[in-house]
């Protein structure tokens, strides 16, 4: 294996001595040692490690190798018994010697690496956590949390450990033990940290966090000042059961606070999301969307509509679909002057997901005895947009609602005066 630097980085790295010729390009190669090299790669080893063969390879490689599904050795093809790996200090610094030996020629030291953290030093810290919670322990508990957060900074190998060791689990139970907001809120926030990039909470977690305590704290964040702590909060809340969010007081008005008052994308898309599940799988979906609706709801999704990024919009129309199947909510929509400009545009313009969800609203305001709004419609042009839509292609329930509405509004194409002059008829197939 052969390493090549260019003149120009040589010349930048590596001027100690050396007199580069003015006419053309230097190129200087350096031979790495076969040794030094990973048998899987051929790159320099970073991390290298021994396997029970005998045989030394980069961590990260054979680690990669292993999750495939691969239980032998790569050089010996022999099966291996056991997946320790013991990191090989002498070839590491056989490595970094020669490293430093060649730092003229722009090769950089290899960093020391970090021992990876081992699934017994997880679950020994997790029992700990559960008996500090047990023991109402909150500084032994926030020392314990931040070893955690300080292994999962180190790398995305000690997060995936971790998570595969029941890390979330047993946070899930310490916040709940640590509930008691105003004498803990500090352990709490430690948790909270935490357990949002901890991955999916198992389904004993999210059952964990759905209890009215665990809920009545995420909420206490929620409706903080600290930006951060609020994000974290209703990130986790998206992880609990709907069934436990509906029978809690105050969830109702505080995700509709924070989609009126946003923290920021990653926030709102999760505010939404949340929202979009209540009103989609609950039976009784009508007491619920009418009091989102009384909440100003949906002239809070309008006003996101205007400028929203995909994620958002793609939310926003979900939830708007939602809430205009009930009654209240399709006469709130048909009273705001945004709603059927605002929809009509997202058509063909975001994702086909939006345009499902932007038919299906028009599908649901479009009334035959609310002639207003049908002209309204076909004055920003939507008569056109559909017929585009369904040349495009679209879902088989899509094209059903669309073909609905090009039906109902052909007996009031005479009564409109103009239609949407910036629609792009690009995606229009021609004839010819």
């Amino acid at each position: 294996m052969v390493l090549s630097w260019t003149r120009g980085r040589v010349f930048r790295r590596g001027r100690k001595g050396k007199e580069l010729n003015s006419g053309g390009d230097l190129e200087i190669e350096i031979a790495i040692p076969t040794h030094f090299r990973c048998p899987v790669t051929l790159d320099l080893m970073k991390d290298p490690v021994t396997l029970s063969t005998g045989i030394t390879y980069d961590r990260d490689s054979i680690e990669k190798w292993i999750e495939a599904g691969n239980l032998t050795c790569p050089v010996t093809k022999g099966e291996l018994t056991s997946f320790d790996m013991i990191p090989n200090h002498a070839i590491r610094r056989m490595i970094q010697d020669w490293c430093v030996e060649h730092r003229s020629y722009g090769i950089e030291r290899i960093p020391t690496p970090r021992i990876p953290v081992t699934p017994y030093e997880v679950t020994n810290t997790c029992t700990r956590i559960l008996s500090a919670a047990e023991n109402g322990d909150g500084n032994k508990c926030v020392e314990l949390v931040r070893k955690i957060k300080a292994w999962g900074k180190e790398s995305e190998r000690n997060k995936r450990c971790m998570v595969a060791n029941g890390v979330s689990l047993a946070l899930a139970n310490a916040f709940h033990s640590f509930s008691s907001v105003d004498k803990n809120a500090v352990v709490l926030e430690e948790i909270l940290g935490v357990l949002t990039w901890m991955g999916p909470v198992s389904e004993e977690g999210r059952s964990v966090l759905g209890s009215v305590n665990s809920i009545g704290c995420l909420l206490w964040f929620l409706n903080g000042n600290q930006l951060s702590t609020k994000q974290n909060a209703v990130l986790l809340l998206k992880q609990v059961n709907v069934e436990a969010l509906v029978k809690t007081v105050g969830v109702v008005e505080a995700l509709v606070k924070m989609i009126k008052e946003p923290v920021g994308t990653i926030a709102t898309k999760a505010c939404l999301s949340i929202v979009f599940n209540m009103l989609s799988s609950l039976e009784d979906r009508d007491g619920i969307s009418q009091r989102f609706v009384e909440l100003g709801l949906v002239s809070a999704l309008l006003e996101i509509l205007v400028d929203a990024e995909r994620g958002v919009c793609e939310k926003a129309l979900g939830v708007l679909d939602c809430l205009c199947g009930c009654k209240q909510g399709v006469e709130m929509a048909k009273a705001n002057a945004l709603t059927l400009p605002l929809v009509i545009k997202k058509l063909l313009r975001v994702s086909e997901l939006s345009s499902s969800f932007a038919v299906s609203i028009l599908w649901k305001l479009c009334d035959k005895t609310e002639e207003g709004v049908l002209v309204e419609a076909l004055q920003v042009g939507v008569f056109q947009k559909l017929l585009v839509l369904l040349q495009v292609g679209c879902g088989d329930r899509t094209k059903e609602k669309a073909t609905d509405l090009l039906k109902l509004l052909n007996g009031y194409k005479g009564q409109a005066e103009c239609v949407d002059s910036s629609l792009d008829f690009k995606h229009l197939k021609r004839p010819f």
